[in-house]
């Protein structure tokens, strides 16, 4: 069976359930490791603090264009892809280490704008980049790993959302995924628009304060929106063993989304690279974590204990189900999928 048949994450599962069969329960590094793969960051028990570890690979060609985006632009998202899993496990993120792998004829330039991009935006958030490794290769790709820890001595997860818990998301959605349509269509927006939308594609901001405050009072599931809202939900649905039913009309859409695009309900739902904090919890904890956080924050539905086919069913305002399309970004799931952005 080729990867493309099998799709990223039966090949997740795959070598899951290959690296379950060498544990060994004598170690300490495997007594002491709390999440190991399928989640957004790995966790392990340090002496203090549970340990928090992520990275992430960006491809040319598949996850960037260099025709569309400059090289200061793929440093800053290049760190905060990595820094958003930090967040949504509630931890802090304290070191980077950034491996390059680049073909001889880049200009030292372009690496040096990038170095000094990743550089800037890791002071931003008070992580160290302690090293790397660089090599030779015909074609560019860039693989970030950042390491934390529990900010508490408790960490949000994706296998903790519990039926009559409610969903609920940090911000508002669909603006990244405008943006990489604006960029493949080569729509013409006014300035101001086109500036926010290349902004958030582009120069995601993490949610690190965000996370730490929903660990703070008492949430115990999230995760990041980077494969699109309903695609990240399902996620939390298959880890927790429940389902999820979510309101449409209660999903926040970005009102310039809203304004400039007929289709906006799927680039928000299914556009993904918001970097977001999607996350379940009981009403009173989500209201108490809402006076904290600076940023909008929606509830959009319900865990409940019925797990459909397909995790999670959509609602229009009168309760009747949307036929939801599969959406969402997926690695080997398609040949359609030529870039995830631009």
């Amino acid at each position: 069976m080729k990867l493309s048949e099998l799709g990223e994450f039966a090949l997740i599962n795959l070598v899951r359930n290959i690296t379950n069969k060498s544990k060994d329960l004598q170690q300490a590094s495997w007594q002491q490791l709390l999440v190991g793969i399928g989640d957004d960051a790995a966790a392990w028990q340090g002496d203090n603090y549970i340990q928090l570890a992520t990275t992430d690979s960006l491809v040319q060609g598949i996850h960037f264009d260099l025709n569309n985006t400059t090289w200061e632009e793929l440093g800053r998202k290049a760190l905060a892809i990595n820094l958003s899993d930090i967040a949504a496990m509630g931890g802090t993120p304290k070191y980077a280490l950034i491996s390059l792998a680049l073909p001889g004829e880049l200009e030292t330039e372009n690496i040096s704008q990038f170095c000094h991009s990743i550089a800037s935006s890791a002071a931003e958030f008070g992580v160290a980049i302690a090293g790397g490794n660089i090599t030779a290769a015909p074609n560019i790709v860039i693989t970030v790993t950042v390491l934390g820890n529990s900010k508490t001595k408790s960490i949000l997860r994706r296998s903790t959302a519990i039926p009559g818990e409610q969903v609920a998301v940090t911000g508002l959605l669909g603006l990244s995924a405008a943006g990489l349509k604006m960029f493949k269509e080569n729509i013409n927006l006014d300035t101001q628009t086109a500036s926010i939308l290349r902004r958030a594609h582009l120069q995601p901001v993490p949610r690190i304060r965000e996370g730490q405050i929903l660990a703070q009072h008492g949430v115990k599931t999230a995760i990041d929106i980077s494969d699109g809202l309903i695609a990240d939900l399902g996620h939390i649905c298959e880890a927790s063993k429940v389902g999820a039913k979510i309101k449409m009309a209660q999903v926040p859409t970005h009102p310039l989304v809203k304004a400039n695009f007929p289709n906006y309900h799927e680039l928000a739902l299914y556009g993904g690279e918001d970097y977001e904090l999607l996350f379940t919890a009981d009403k009173s904890i989500i209201d108490q974590a809402k006076q904290a956080l600076d940023c909008p924050l929606a509830i959009i539905g319900d865990i409940v204990e019925e797990t459909f086919p397909d995790r999670v069913i959509l609602l229009d305002t009168k309760g009747n189900i949307i036929p939801a399309k599969k959406g969402g970004w997926e690695h080997f799931g398609s040949e359609t999928h030529k870039a995830k952005f631009a």
